[in-house]
């Protein structure tokens, strides 16, 4: 594993000023959130919610929702925005559900769930489950989804076994899988059913194939992931930083290699985290004296899966943007409009400083902040090895919180600041 501080052949040019000096001083009394106009502009944006007709993104493009937070404000403003957004959408979500299908254009995605356990005060862990098959016909594929629907039981949660929407040999790993996913989540955590902090993904066989490829796709996601008997086909596991990782296959299993694929992967995990401890968490087992079906055996990981929880503001991302996946990624974002594919991005933060280690193939990257992660009050400085990108303040707004509850629906991922960085392209 590459170390953090590598190389950097980039600069950046940002609004605010770039400090020469030591150390961020504290930002003057004119920077700082005016108190008054903050609690105005709270204010106002009660009153939009209240409007009917209004979506809580609408706010976004008014004069008010710019005007600088103070850190209170911000919390505040932040609940209101996600409750005025469940409310909004709850029943249409509810019935999503409640037809047990999900579309995507012309795509349905039929859906099976079953809950165990009592709900916890944040709601039920997730546990999105994917079946074998790939590409045979559609009665093959329907037998593999009745398997699955049965194939794993837990304490707690909701278990959602999901009928692929096509019969191709990638039926888990192509783009509208990622959109399906998305929504999916976003529908039980919006009707209350769901904690987006325990979001598990699991699949066998061709499901295992899925969860090579969404793990890393969806890294920001999940609180954990488990492969059972699939292939990986190449991908890479770099951004799986923050995904804790059960990786399982059968000894014997040596159809496509995928027991020395399975193996080579597994030591590829155990380097990473040796390298890094504080990510790269995982359940590595090959049994032995097992094919590709491992007699349940792999049920093992579920335990284990259920300790973890996400976080969704980890102090170091390694994000891979591909053309399936969203333009934002945790605390970082790419414009709407930008290219995704064939680029890593890879940050950190430490208390008031963002260091950048990688950025290859970007020319701008969005660094979404809140008080969570800094200390909103103060500058912030984004560097790159020894060059200082920015440094200045932050400001908190109902419009960047506006703005990213529409790229997210995540109660999580709300985020009251946002810091643009360009990023030119290198000799």
């Amino acid at each position: 594993m590459r170390p953090f501080f590598g190389s950097c052949l980039f600069a950046a040019t940002v609004a605010g000023v770039f400090a020469t000096g030591a150390g961020p001083e504290p930002i003057s009394a004119a920077q700082a959130a005016d108190a008054a106009a903050s609690a105005e502009a709270l204010e106002s944006l009660r009153g939009a919610l209240a409007a009917a007709g209004k979506s809580p993104w609408d706010v976004a493009t008014e004069a008010w929702a710019e005007v600088p937070l103070t850190k209170a404000d911000a919390v505040t403003a932040r609940d209101l925005l996600w409750e005025a957004h469940r409310a909004a959408e709850r029943a249409a979500r509810q019935a999503e559900i409640e037809a047990r299908e999900l579309r995507d254009g012309d795509l349905v995605m039929p859906l099976f769930l079953k809950t165990f356990g009592e709900k916890p005060p944040r709601g039920h862990a997730l546990w999105i489950s994917l079946h074998g098959g790939g590409g045979a016909p559609a009665r093959v594929n329907d037998q593999q989804w009745e398997n699955q629907k049965k194939l794993y039981t837990v304490e707690e949660g909701i278990y959602v076994a999901p009928r692929a929407p096509t019969n191709s040999w990638n039926l888990w790993h192509e783009p509208h899988i990622d959109r399906l996913f998305h929504r999916l989540i976003e529908d039980l955590v919006i009707t209350g059913d769901v904690d987006p902090n325990r979001v598990f993904v699991l699949g066998y066989s061709a499901g295992g194939d899925g969860v090579y490829q969404l793990a890393p796709r969806m890294a920001d996601h999940w609180a954990a992931a488990a492969m059972m008997a699939g292939h990986p086909n190449g991908v890479s596991l770099e951004p799986v930083r923050n995904v804790p990782f059960a990786l399982q296959v059968g000894a014997l299993d040596t159809a496509y290699d995928r027991a020395k694929i399975g193996a080579d992967y597994g030591r590829a995990l155990e380097a990473f985290h040796a390298a890094d401890i504080g990510g790269y968490e995982t359940f590595v087992k090959i049994h032995e004296g097992k094919g590709h079906w491992m007699d349940r055996d792999d049920a093992a990981a579920l335990p284990w899966m259920a300790t973890q929880t996400r976080n969704p503001v980890p102090d170091r991302v390694v994000w891979q943007p591909t053309g399936a996946s969203r333009a934002s990624f945790s605390w970082l974002a790419l414009p709407a409009d930008a290219p995704r594919g064939g680029g890593i991005i890879e940050a950190r933060i430490d208390g008031q400083r963002i260091d950048i280690a990688r950025a290859e193939g970007i020319e701008t990257l969005l660094i979404r902040l809140d008080d969570r992660m800094i200390d909103g009050d103060r500058p912030v400085t984004i560097r790159c090895d020894d060059r200082v990108l920015y440094d200045g303040p932050v400001t908190r707004s109902i419009a960047t919180l506006a703005r990213t509850l529409a790229d997210r629906g995540d109660p999580e991922l709300l985020f009251a600041c946002e810091i643009a960085v360009a990023i030119p392209a290198t000799e």
